[in-house]
């Protein structure tokens, strides 16, 4: 167990997680990226499929659950490459803090900064596709638990890349079949809540799947980076 009453640990994680939105925000290019992303696809669907508003009303769901999930995809192979490149991740590795702790720091700070636009944009992007207002507190809340479990698992398989060059696809296929059960149980909220069925059981899935990725994930990403940077 983590002892949170060292000394410094509490100024430590703040430290990391300043430093990293700060970096973020100098390169906001890069925090934009996946925002056009998102809104460019969903835009695309309804001159693919047509104007019709109940076909629409339909996929609207899935169509900004998959969008915004495959634009966090965008940003995922930059999560720890800057830090490997001007050598702070040896430094942490180093440093007396616990490495797991710190780079949840990081993870929440890419969350923060690649996950969150996207979802302040998702109620315009669902609007477009003419999801009804009742199930966007759904939306939301799905995307809520959905965006930072992926970030974990994905801090997982970045660490296990770390040394590794142009590691973009390889994320991509590695993180496809742990985006499978996320996917499957966020659009099955929104479906239910679409058919005015009960949609907690779902959404309580996807919670009690993200505590779990919480305690052990940082710890995971700590063994993985380990392992990936000794070898």
């Amino acid at each position: 167990m983590l002892d949170t009453r060292r000394p410094g640990l509490a100024h430590a994680c703040a430290a990391v997680l300043r430093r990293d939105l700060t970096l973020a925000w100098r390169q906001r290019g890069d925090m934009v990226l996946p925002v056009l992303y998102a809104l460019i696809v969903t835009s695309l669907f309804p001159f693919a499929l047509g104007p019709e508003s109940a076909l629409l009303k339909r996929i609207a769901g899935g169509v900004v659950l998959v969008t915004v999930l495959l634009a966090m995809l965008l940003a995922l192979d930059a999560m720890f490459r800057s830090d490997i490149e001007d050598g702070s991740l040896e430094q942490l590795m180093l440093a007396p803090q616990p490495l797991a702790l710190m780079l949840g720091m990081k993870i929440l700070a890419h969350w923060l900064a690649t996950a969150l636009p996207l979802i302040v944009v998702a109620p315009m992007l669902a609007g477009m596709l003419h999801l009804p207002a009742a199930v966007m507190p759904v939306l939301l809340a799905a995307l809520l638990l959905a965006t930072p479990l992926l970030s974990l698992l994905g801090g997982i398989l970045v660490a296990l890349t770390a040394g590794t060059r142009r590691s973009g696809m390889l994320l991509a296929l590695m993180l496809l079949p742990l985006c499978v059960p996320v996917v499957i149980f966020a659009a099955g909220a929104l479906a239910a809540a679409q058919e005015g069925l009960p949609w907690i059981a779902p959404i309580a899935w996807l919670g009690a799947a993200l505590v779990l990725a919480v305690v052990l994930a940082p710890l995971a990403c700590a063994a993985a980076l380990r392992i990936a940077l000794d070898s």
